[in-house]
């Protein structure tokens, strides 16, 4: 009788493996983490500590070959990985439990340390330098689940999976802030909710559309902060100024500056803004991938509203064009880090990969000693991959900061 041919698989080796150097900034602050998860465990049989478990989840995002729980397991094994991060070889079922004994809310102090450790830089626009508030893009993105196929077929489309709620600092290109909820658009957990829930002070608000509600416009002045939002063109406003436009603001697409109040003074069911608002209009070419199909130097018109009453408006306008940034950090986050895969289902496991995730942008920004752009991205991807060795990462960064002395 024949015996039946298994396909062989790829094991990982210890060649495949990159980066581990570079988590030795944040090695002794994962130590902390250690007890937690072992207060039921009075026999002392855990093998893998909260610890380990997150440096194992950096070598995942840090390493594209890595693609699965299953490859992280077979990474647990090789003795390069258990040396560097010490850590023992780990069976699915630790990997897998261990989201539902470790408390996911312990790394935010950790990202709260290494955003300190991040220098102050210098805007790369100098327009933007006199703000005296923090620029910080707010947006939200879909983390999809991806079930087995047993659970797919009780899956509804209500069912959509997870929505990252992000903060991101625009001159230091970094998040700051990251809240999972799910993502069935129920009022409590929906983008303008939970921006409400979070407010701070001192912070220059860029929103896009899904974010247009006048209570939070009221909700961003009453907190000691500003926005600058994408409206729909077809809003009532009340205009008590036309601003006359400069040559600087006509260059940058400006068509209108005009100061007044949004809503209809006669509708008593809406909150209005109770303040000043200008709305500012401008002319641009979207990118032609953007949007889908448009004709070649076709043109559109955006409607943008602030609190900033005394800042150009070419200046406002530059600074929504900057809200670009935090498309450009979701694209990094799920094809250069892999959080388009979720190692689990779990909310407490989700939340752990993203903070984890947040770490690892953290410690690229630290690495890089600058701003990462979207070349330093494609830079450490293709490190991280295999594709580029040491002295390319290295040659890359020097090429910059020569740039940059110019």
């Amino acid at each position: 009788m024949a015996t039946k041919k298994t396909k062989p698989t790829n094991r990982i080796e210890d060649s495949d493996i990159t980066g581990l150097k570079y988590l030795d900034r944040v090695l002794p602050l994962f130590k902390r983490l250690r007890s937690n998860g072992t207060e039921r465990d009075k026999a002392g049989n855990r093998e893998l500590f909260y610890d380990q478990y997150c440096a194992l989840q950096l070598l995942y995002l840090f390493n594209p070959i890595v693609t699965s729980l299953r490859g992280l397991q077979q990474a647990s094994e090789l003795k390069k990985v258990q040396r560097k991060l010490g850590c023992p070889r780990s069976s699915l079922g630790s990997l897998s439990e261990a989201v539902r004994v470790f408390d996911p809310e312990l790394l935010k102090e950790i990202v709260g340390e290494l955003i300190e450790k991040l220098p102050a830089q210098p805007p790369q626009d100098r327009r933007l330098q006199d703000l005296a508030q923090t620029l910080t893009a707010v947006d939200g993105t879909l983390l999809k689940k991806l079930p087995q196929i047993t659970q797919a077929c009780f899956t509804t489309r209500q069912d959509k999976g997870w929505q990252l709620h992000t903060h991101f600092e625009i001159l230091r290109g970094i998040p700051v802030r990251m809240d999972l909820t799910d993502a069935t658009g129920k009022k409590e957990t929906n983008e303008k909710s939970m921006l409400t829930k979070v407010l701070d002070k001192d912070r220059c608000y860029i929103l896009d559309r899904a974010y247009e509600k006048y209570a939070l416009f009221n909700a961003i002045v009453n907190a000691g902060s500003s926005y600058v939002c994408r409206i729909r063109g077809d809003h009532i406003f009340v205009e008590q100024e036309s601003r006359a436009l400069t040559k600087e603001a006509e260059s940058a697409g400006v068509l209108q500056d005009q100061l007044g109040h949004l809503g209809s003074p006669k509708s008593i069911r809406i909150e209005h803004p109770d303040h000043p608002v200008r709305r500012i209009t401008v002319r641009v070419t979207p990118h032609p991938k953007r949007g889908g199909r448009r004709r070649e130097g076709a043109t559109q018109d955006l409607v943008v509203a602030t609190n900033l009453l005394d800042v150009p408006a070419d200046i406002v306008a530059l600074i929504y064009q900057h809200r670009w940034q935090i498309e450009l950090f979701f694209r990094f986050l799920k094809h250069v880090l892999g959080c388009r895969h979720l190692l689990s289902q779990n909310p407490q496991g989700i939340q752990i990969q993203t903070y984890c995730a947040m770490i690892a942008c953290l410690l690229i920004s630290l690495i890089t000693g600058r701003k990462p752009t979207l070349r330093t991205y494609e830079m450490l991807c293709f490190y991280f991959s295999g594709l580029a060795d040491e002295d390319d990462l290295i040659n890359h960064l020097n090429r910059l900061q020569t740039h940059e002395t110019r």
